[in-house]
This record gives structure tokens, C-alpha cells and sequence, in this order.
């Protein structure tokens, strides 16, 4: 055994009667009872008490169970001197009961002292404080040295697996108590997670939508600087009203996807395709995406689609998305900017592609965006995500 778990006192919960049930704290209690009630017939029946005796029987006993009343709360505030005292005490009138011919009432007296100091002290030093009422038995012992041995050794026993139950009462206490904090620490980070994906949501649903809306009325803006004709405004207007119904719509559709509503992600893609005017090319054998999955392809294109409005406002648009073994692909191209890329193009935090890698990372997938390459212009977003 390690020199700790010898100087070491029982834990707080094992000093304790929480957790114990009832049934078993009355029937600890009816042992009790009944041990003191048949230690006080055996004094009396002894007849060595007359008079005043009696007297000095109650006193002692009232003597004793306040020791034993403050033992429990010395030991449970772990003051080691003041707990010894106190079984110093009932050695004592352990003593003097010896001395006055009580014989079973010592005998009585000195077990208690010696198994509650086993159970409740530090193991060192509750076999110390054991040794000595322990030691007064053996000598004052009428019985045969081999019945004085065990009885010596069955009190020290009856304490030591008190205190193995109470510890592992405690420990069991101890567990609970950890397993309670584990789940409101795994309860909290849900929350978090819960936090972010919504967060999310909002953020790419309103940079989509706001972002449009923005691109329409600096169109009419400028249009009305220029003094253009009312019909040209109008349609810039109408399509700025055009795009606040699709946020709206799609704010109806982030709410659906936190409930775990949604429709086919290929169904979805097919509408932005037709809204944007961009050319879609599905691959592969259709199958039903995970919601995580299918929420990410639509986030990504929504967040490249927007990108495409603000920075290459014009541009021929290609997508595409593959059913792969174990995983889909989503790319957005555009063919470069056409139309004359206005200081709206610099609007915004930047948020948008840190966004969907972050999303494409949380679902253990890769998000790669960068120019077309191979002598091509434009600009291409892909995504690759578990599915």
C-alpha cells in the first residue's frame, strides 16, 4: 500500500451518511441499540453499581455518547488531534468501568474506540489509537491468550471493513459527481456546437441574400445618378425585391435545416442553377445525402454564387456535382467578370470562404477555391465532403 493511502484520511463522502439508504441506517442503529442496551444489562447484572452508582453510570454514559457524538464530527472536519482526545476518552471510562468491576462495559468501550478508529482515522494512526484500548483488553482479559488474540484481530477487522465500505460509498459518490460534471461539460458543448451551426446558418443565409439585394440597389443607384429611364430602374428594384423573397425563402429553408427538414440536395441545386442562370452537370449514381452533407453543398454554393455577383458580376457560371464512392464533390467556375466590377466587389468582412472550409473541416471534407487554372479565367470553389 502506498505511504499516502496510509496517512491519507477517508474521503468526505465515506465520513458521511449520504447515499446510505434508510433501511439500512435504521438497522444500523437497531445494532446499536441494542449493543448499548446489552453492555448497560451486563453492568447491571454484574450488580457492582448500588446507591449513587447509578448515577455515576448515567453520567458516564452521557460522557460517552457526546465523545462519540463530536468523534463523528472531528473526524468528518478531518482535526486529528481533537478525534484522538475524544477516544482517549472513552478509553478512559472504558478504564474506569474495568476498575469498578464492569468487565463487559469496558470490554464494550474499548472495541468501539478501537473499530471507529480503524474506520474513521487515517489508517497509520487509527491502528495507533486501536493498539491502546486494544492493549488495556489484553491485559485485564481473564480469557485465554489465543481467544484475547482473536477477539483483538476481529475488532480490528470489523472496523477496517467498516471503512472499505465507506470508501467505497465515497467512490462511488466521487464517480457520480464526475459523471454529473462530464455531461453538463458535454451538455455545454453541445450548446456551443448548436451556437456555431446556427450561426452559421445565419451568416450565409444573409450574406447571400442581403449581398444580392445590395448588387441590385447600387445598380438603381447608379442608374438614377446616370438619369437612365424609369423601366431600367424598375427592373433593378424588382429584382432587389426578387432577392428578398428568396431570402426569405431561404431563411424558411436554414429554419427547415436545423429542424432536419430539408429536400434533396440535387433538387436544390437544380433551382439556384435555373435562378442564377448557370449551367448545372450532375454525375454519378443519385443517392439520399446526410443532411450534415447535403446543408454544406447548399451553403457552399449559395456563399460561391454570391461571390460570383459580387466579384465577377456577368460571368458565364458552370457547376457541378458528383456522387462519388463514399463522398460528393460540388464546383462553382465562372468564366471571369464581364461587367466592370464596382466597389461593391470589396463589401463585406471576408467571412465567406473561411466559412465554408470551416464547414467543409467540421465534416471532415476539403473545401479548395483559387483561379480556374489551365489557361482559363475565372475562379472555381470545390468542395469534397463525406457522404
Amino acid at each position: 500500500m502506498p505511504l499516502e493511502n496510509w496517512t491519507a484520511w477517508p474521503a468526505r463522502e465515506a465520513l458521511t451518511q449520504a447515499g446510505v439508504p434508510r433501511r439500512r441506517r435504521v438497522m444500523s442503529w437497531v445494532i446499536r441499540s441494542a449493543l448499548v442496551a446489552y453492555f448497560l444489562w451486563s453492568v447491571v447484572r454484574d450488580d457492582v453499581i448500588h446507591g449513587w452508582g447509578y448515577a455515576v453510570l448515567a453520567a458516564g454514559f452521557a460522557i460517552c455518547a457526546a465523545a462519540v457524538a463530536g468523534y463523528l464530527r472531528t473526524t468528518l472536519d478531518h482535526r486529528l488531534w481533537f478525534s484522538l482526545g475524544l477516544l482517549g476518552v472513552l478509553s478512559a471510562v472504558g478504564a474506569g468501568a474495568e476498575a469498578a468491576g464492569a468487565h463487559a462495559g469496558a470490554a464494550g468501550l474499548w472495541c468501539v474506540a478501537a473499530a471507529t478508529a480503524v474506520e474513521r482515522l487515517p489508517m497509520v494512526y487509527g491502528l495507533g489509537a486501536a493498539a491502546v484500548p486494544m492493549a488495556a483488553y489484553a491485559v485485564v482479559s481473564a480469557d485465554r491468550p489465543t481467544r484475547v488474540v482473536v477477539s483483538v484481530v476481529l475488532v480490528v477487522i470489523i472496523g477496517y471493513s467498516l471503512r472499505l465500505d465507506d470508501e467505497a460509498r465515497g467512490a462511488g459518490f466521487r464517480l457520480l459527481a464526475q459523471e454529473r460534471a462530464a455531461r453538463r461539460a458535454e451538455a455545454e458543448s453541445a450548446a456551443l456546437a448548436e451556437r456555431a451551426r446556427i450561426a452559421r446558418e445565419i451568416h450565409d443565409v444573409l450574406a447571400h441574400s442581403l449581398s444580392a439585394q445590395l448588387v441590385h440597389l447600387e445598380a438603381a443607384r447608379l442608374l438614377i445618378e446616370s438619369g437612365a429611364d424609369r423601366q431600367r430602374i424598375q427592373e433593378r428594384v424588382a429584382a432587389a425585391r426578387g432577392m428578398a423573397r428568396e431570402g426569405l425563402a431561404e431563411t424558411r429553408q436554414a429554419l427547415s435545416a436545423l429542424r432536419g427538414e430539408m429536400a434533396q440536395v440535387e433538387d436544390f441545386l437544380r433551382e439556384v442553377a435555373a435562378s442564377e442562370g448557370a449551367e448545372l452537370r450532375v454525375t454519378g449514381e443519385p443517392r439520399r445525402v446526410p443532411a450534415e452533407a447535403g446543408l454544406a453543398v447548399r451553403r457552399v454554393a449559395q456563399e460561391a454564387l454570391t461571390n460570383v455577383r459580387k466579384h465577377a458580376p456577368g460571368a458565364r457560371v458552370e457547376m457541378g456535382f458528383a456522387y462519388l464512392d463514399g463522398e460528393v464533390e460540388l464546383w462553382v467556375r465562372d468564366g471571369g467578370a464581364r461587367a466592370p466590377v464596382s466597389g461593391l466587389a470589396a463589401s463585406g468582412a471576408g467571412y465567406g470562404l473561411l466559412g465554408m472550409r470551416e464547414r467543409a473541416e467540421l465534416l471532415g471534407g476539403t473545401l479548395e477555391a483559387g483561379p480556374a487554372g489551365d489557361d482559363r479565367e475565372g475562379f472555381v470553389v470545390r468542395l469534397r465532403v463525406p457522404a
